[in-house]
């Protein structure tokens, strides 16, 4: 999906951890842990959607369903979160995913020069311009998480 739409990326490898899969992340890469965004699943009610927050961070619901159109959010059943994305938890992507869902990525990474969300896999990690992140999901950027 990257190299299709000729966007500017770094692929990170390292040791998958057991937990706390975003920390693990950030002190394998040796980036602030407030760059690596965490891909939470959460169900509208009408179906799911993609928030993106970064691992320090905590996803507010009520301002992601502001964000999303909708009364409420609550998060998604893990296995209906990997049904649909088709990653398992943990390691889900807001790239790539069976379906595209409605997505939000926290404001505070808007002005960023680099971010990094999972591969697709526990133990990969995807470098890339939060722009270029919402324009290959269509996402919208939103005040969606309390520090």
């Amino acid at each position: 999906m990257l190299i299709d739409a000729a966007v500017p990326h770094h692929l990170h490898s390292f040791e998958a951890g057991t937990s706390h899969f975003g920390e693990h992340a950030a002190a394998a890469l040796d980036v602030d842990s407030g760059l690596i965004l965490k891909t939470l699943i959460v169900d509208t009610g009408r179906g799911l959607a993609v928030c993106c927050v970064p691992v320090p961070h905590q996803l507010n619901l009520k301002k992601a369903a502001k964000a999303l159109g909708c009364k409420s959010v609550t998060m998604a059943d893990p296995v209906k979160a990997q049904r649909s994305s088709g990653y398992v938890p943990g390691g889900i992507s807001p790239l790539g995913q069976k379906r595209a869902l409605p997505t939000v990525i926290d404001a505070s990474v808007e002005k960023q020069p680099t971010v990094y969300v999972s591969g697709g896999r526990r133990g990969l990690d995807i470098a890339l311009a939060p722009g270029d992140l919402a324009r290959l999901t269509g996402a919208q950027f939103s005040a969606i998480s309390s520090a």
